[in-house]
């Protein structure tokens, strides 16, 4: 079993920078595939970026691909989403997860653990 703690939100301004990260629980982070999603107000949680458990690959959303980086600490069990030039339709809780899969995981389904989420509001 794997626990998530997200940390790293706040209140800044449009063209500012942010760095979320998740720290996990276990002796296992290694091993799963993991995940940042994110939900705005209104509106269903979207993937937004993903990293194999190795790092070795990633992928991320259109809308943040070139402005956010994901990466990981193995040795530290932590996650990290760094975020550029942040825009007001970044406003969203950030959320962590963690999947048991070999590559990247995309959709929702393969996650099994979710953090309980990092608030992160950009004024413009």
């Amino acid at each position: 079993q794997v626990q998530l703690v997200e940390s790293g939100g706040g209140l800044v301004q449009a063209g500012d920078s942010l760095r979320l990260s998740c720290a996990a629980s276990g002796r296992t982070f290694s091993m799963y595939a993991m995940g940042w999603f994110r939900q705005a107000p209104g509106k269903e949680r979207e993937f937004v970026a993903a990293i194999s458990w190795s790092g070795g690959r990633t992928h991320y959303a259109d809308s943040v691909k070139g402005r956010f980086t994901i990466s990981r600490d193995n040795a530290k069990n932590t996650l990290y989403l760094q975020m550029n030039s942040l825009k007001s339709e970044d406003t969203a809780v950030y959320y962590c997860a963690a999947a048991r899969t070999g590559g990247v995981a995309t959709t929702e389904g393969p996650y099994s653990y979710w953090g309980q989420g990092t608030q992160v509001t950009v004024s413009s």
